[in-house]
């Protein structure tokens, strides 16, 4: 099991619940390298001293923040202690809301919260109150120096914690043009994304530019034949409505037919019987 990143207690009224915190989630993007273009070796990246610009070890690098224009003051872990246990060290809850309520904008980045020893009771409990309420807690957490607002909520038996931008964080996006659109329009896109709706499955979705990438770089490596470049030949203009009824025809050649159902056994003995 991976290395706990952060350690504390969850709070709310008078129920303290000791957990362990994990990453949730990890990026697959690929990797790259600055490299020397006359013979590919790698440029290692040198953290040097502004005023010197001497090598520095990273023994020698430390946390530090300025206090005043080019004036710092070093920040130690000893210094993180003498802080507020309860500020650093606490998950509090402020709210139980409902989860349809908060815009998916405001999500950052998940991790999954596990019981400490001993506290396996309190753990269950507060993940099934949450499952049967259908809320999620609303609460403020300090992971690596800053103060998050987060929400916790039960996935899988498990309390998950998501990191959430402030108010004040996120962007309101410029006024855009509102052109009007013909009832039998809506109507027609409305039937589209009918024909589309599935039911959430995480696992058919694939990053399929990563994995082409990833292809190609691997036929470059070994000397293979490359594909031609693709150009852009840009969006052509179609007729709105016609481009609609297209995609419905499409999308219902792809729809499944819809099972029949079966007669009921007594209309189904009743029929061998006539017979």
């Amino acid at each position: 099991m991976p290395r706990a990143i952060w350690t504390g207690v969850i709070s709310f009224g008078l129920v303290s619940v000791p957990v362990r915190m994990f990453t949730a989630t990890e990026s697959k993007e690929l990797k790259f390298h600055f490299l020397d273009k006359r013979d590919l070796t790698p440029i290692g990246y040198d953290k040097v001293n502004k005023e010197t610009g001497e090598s520095v070890a990273a023994d020698d690098i430390i946390r530090g923040f300025e206090v005043d224009k080019g004036r710092f003051v070093e920040l130690t872990e000893e210094d993180i202690d003498r802080l507020d246990v309860e500020l650093t060290h606490s998950i509090d809850i402020c709210d139980f809301v409902s989860i349809e309520e908060i815009d998916p904008l405001y999500f950052r980045k998940g991790y999954y919260l596990l019981p400490q020893d001993g506290a396996e009771k309190p753990y269950r409990l507060l993940v099934k109150a949450l499952g049967e309420t259908g809320r999620v807690a609303i609460a403020k957490v300090v992971i690596r120096n800053k103060q998050h607002l987060a929400a916790i909520r039960a996935v899988d038996d498990t309390l998950v914690l998501e990191t959430m931008y402030y108010a004040d964080e996120v962007r309101r996006p410029e006024e855009a043009p509102k052109p009007q659109v013909r009832p039998a329009e809506v109507e027609m896109a409305k039937t589209l994304i009918e024909n589309l709706a599935a039911t959430w499955d995480p696992a058919r979705y694939h990053d399929r530019y990563r994995s082409e990438l990833l292809d190609l770089l691997q036929k470059k490596a070994k000397g293979k034949p490359l594909p031609e470049p693709k150009e852009d030949e840009g969006g052509e203009v179609v007729d709105l409505m016609e481009a609609l009824r297209q995609s419905v025809a499409a999308t219902q050649k792809r729809a499944k037919p819809k099972a029949k159902h079966k007669a009921a056994p007594h209309k189904a003995a009743a029929k061998r019987k006539a017979s």
